[in-house]
């Protein structure tokens, strides 16, 4: 039996939608009517095995951060606007071009005409809101204040979505060029080097130690390949289910605020999302407890949020915040200091929307920082790779040079 999709007028004059199992268009709009509801719209929905293979597989449900901007944008401006919320709800889902998001929408909207919140309706979907954004939300929703919280929560997801644009973009071309040498290494490696060594034992040569390390490197790949494989599949897939695990992205994150180059690149985008999210909480309403609690959620790096438990235990005691953040291993003094100065003046939000302001540009120095120095380490591992092909195939030539001269 075909299935519709249907939207339809309420007797409140609100939009509603949903599907029906029928046979016809007809029969679908006799049951609408028969519910008291006006037909706007009825379709078809399109079996699996009708749809386009292409499409079926480009499909995904997974929601791009942009479109969550664009959905934010929009569901602050209707709000203002005075648009009743299942009803731009239902605008909002029949616009999107995200598949996920429409799925989601859809189901928020079933949740709270069941009776539950907005906010809690959101959590259902923790792949698309985030714990920060549903703690917003609700903060929203209890002060009254959705609007604005919206518009301090844009800015925090168009801020990270920056910041995490600008460092895959400084990393882009680091990483092109690290799977061409590889990709040159293997290939040098497999069909290069074999046909001048075989020209070099044809002449008697005695090879050289580059040549040998390369031949030895050849004829362990020619014979052990499924070996090296099978060892990089296990490595790979076990390294990923470690880090999926709590001690695992603790581990991680903890090298990665320590690696020379860029750890400390992290911790200062660590350091400015801190600042950001605590100081927006804090105009929101949130109590300090709650807020080291989102805190801990949202930080995206389990090294900084296990330090947040020991401050909460701290803070409980009425430590206040800045001496608990003296026994933090990441928080920096300019960042405790502005802290305790907030404290005392009563004006910790401002205080720490300035600390967020100088980490942000901290963090765009050290961005251009990072390629800079990646430029002259590329250069290095090129001139190496090439240095030891050109050994490996050059000094034996020249000394096949040699022999002919002499004859």
């Amino acid at each position: 039996m075909p299935n519709y999709i249907y939207q339809a007028i309420n007797e409140s004059g609100d939009t509603v939608s949903g599907s029906l199992d029928v046979e016809s268009v007809e029969v679908a709009n006799s049951i609408l009517m028969a519910r008291n509801l006006i037909p706007s719209k009825i379709k078809e929905q399109s079996k699996a095995g009708d749809e386009n293979w292409l499409q079926s597989i480009l499909r995904s449900d997974r929601v791009k951060m942009v479109d969550l901007i664009i959905f934010t944008k929009q569901l602050r401006s209707m709000l203002v606007a005075g648009v009743p919320m299942l009803r731009l709800l239902d605008i909002l889902g029949n616009q999107t071009e995200s598949h996920g998001l429409k799925k989601a929408i859809l189901r928020i909207i079933q949740d709270i005409k069941q009776g539950l919140s907005f906010s809690e309706a959101l959590e259902k979907f923790p792949r698309i809101f985030s714990n920060l954004y549903c703690d917003m939300i609700k903060a929203g929703e209890i002060s009254g204040n959705v609007p604005i919280v919206l518009d301090r929560l844009i800015y925090i997801i168009e801020h990270e979505e920056k910041v995490k644009s600008d460092i895959k973009s400084a990393i882009r071309y680091p990483m092109i060029v690290l799977i061409a040498l590889s990709l040159a290494f293997v290939v040098l490696l497999t069909f290069v080097i074999p046909q001048f060594v075989s020209v070099f034992n044809t002449a008697g040569l005695t090879l050289p130690l580059p040549t040998k390390i390369a031949m030895f490197l050849y004829t362990f790949l020619a014979k052990y390949w499924y070996l090296v494989l099978t060892v990089i599949a296990i490595i790979v897939f076990g390294l990923a289910y470690y880090l999926k695990t709590k001690n695992g992205k603790f581990v991680r994150d903890s090298l990665l605020l320590e690696l020379p180059v860029i750890g400390p690149l992290f911790r200062k985008a660590a350091l400015s999302r801190f600042a950001s999210i605590f100081a927006i909480l804090q105009t929101s309403g949130v109590p300090i407890m709650q807020s080291l609690t989102i805190l801990s959620s949202t930080m995206g790096n389990e090294a900084l949020a296990r330090s947040f438990e020991h401050i909460r235990e701290r803070i409980k005691e009425g430590a206040g915040i800045s001496a608990p953040l003296k026994s933090a291993k990441y928080f920096t003094p300019m960042v405790i200091d502005m802290i305790a100065i907030g404290e005392e003046s009563g004006n910790i939000d401002e205080m720490l929307r300035e600390i967020a302001k100088h980490y942000d540009d901290e963090v765009e120095y050290a961005i251009k920082g990072l390629s800079d120095a990646i430029g002259p380490i590329l250069i290095v591992g090129l001139a190496a790779i090439v240095g030891f092909f050109a050994l490996a195939i050059f000094m034996p030539m020249w000394d096949l040079t040699k022999i002919a001269t002499k004859h």
